[in-house]
């Protein structure tokens, strides 16, 4: 199996076994030995070790706004980001007419630490968390834990009975370890858009979600 050191690298994890970081690495649309059982595992290890980093971190944050932060941290969105700073896709093994999609992506993302908890263990699991998430978990403001603009600009347009917010990236600069985004926030059925900027797309995401709800007719 040939080894993979820049994502290694980028993972902040070394694997002895370089047959686990293939398997992570392989989706079900190249063949036998997908990354699929890797990723349940995965899923459970990267929830439980977000879960204690966000404990430790936030000591006087409740219950529901710790669910709330975690559930940001690991819904698709977000692993695919991290996908993207990993550069994940350049190792990706794929059917040859299989998009590499943004699910794709979070996949293997879970896969990946599924294979780390194999290799090295909870705690090697939980140090290759805090190297990937470091960004994001620096992002948080435990004061706008309780709803984000993203959520409240959709929750806004559901509740008025209007087209959901659309996103895209406008431009990205920067080396893959310094990136910073510009993304677009609209909403073409009210003719109304707005530009937002951050060191991750999820932040830029928010901050275009903020200046659109400004925007918004009350």
């Amino acid at each position: 199996m040939s080894r993979r050191p820049e994502l290694e690298e980028r993972l902040g994890h070394r694997f002895t076994s370089a047959a686990l970081l293939e398997q992570a690495l392989t989706h079900r649309s190249a063949g036998p030995g997908d990354n699929e059982r890797l990723e349940f595992l995965g899923d459970g290890v990267l929830g439980c070790a977000v879960a204690e980093e966000l404990y430790a971190r936030f000591p006087r944050l409740a219950e529901g706004r710790l669910t709330r932060i975690r559930a940001r941290l690991v819904r698709e969105e977000s692993l695919a980001e991290v996908a993207q700073h990993l550069e994940v896709a350049k190792s990706l093994r794929v059917g040859a007419k299989h998009p590499i999609t943004p699910s794709v992506l979070a996949d293997a993302v879970e896969a990946l630490f599924g294979a780390v908890f194999l290799d090295g263990g909870y705690d090697a699991a939980r140090k290759a968390m805090l190297h990937t998430f470091g960004p994001m978990l620096a992002d948080i403001d435990p004061s706008d834990a309780e709803k984000d603009a993203k959520t409240l600009l959709q929750e806004l347009m559901h509740a008025r009975g209007r087209k959901l917010p659309e996103y895209r990236v406008v431009a990205a600069h920067g080396a893959p370890h310094q990136r910073s985004f510009e993304v677009e926030c609209a909403l073409p059925e009210l003719g109304l858009a707005a530009v937002g900027t951050g060191t991750s797309l999820q932040r830029a995401e928010q901050e275009a979600a903020k200046a659109l709800l400004e925007k918004l007719p009350r």
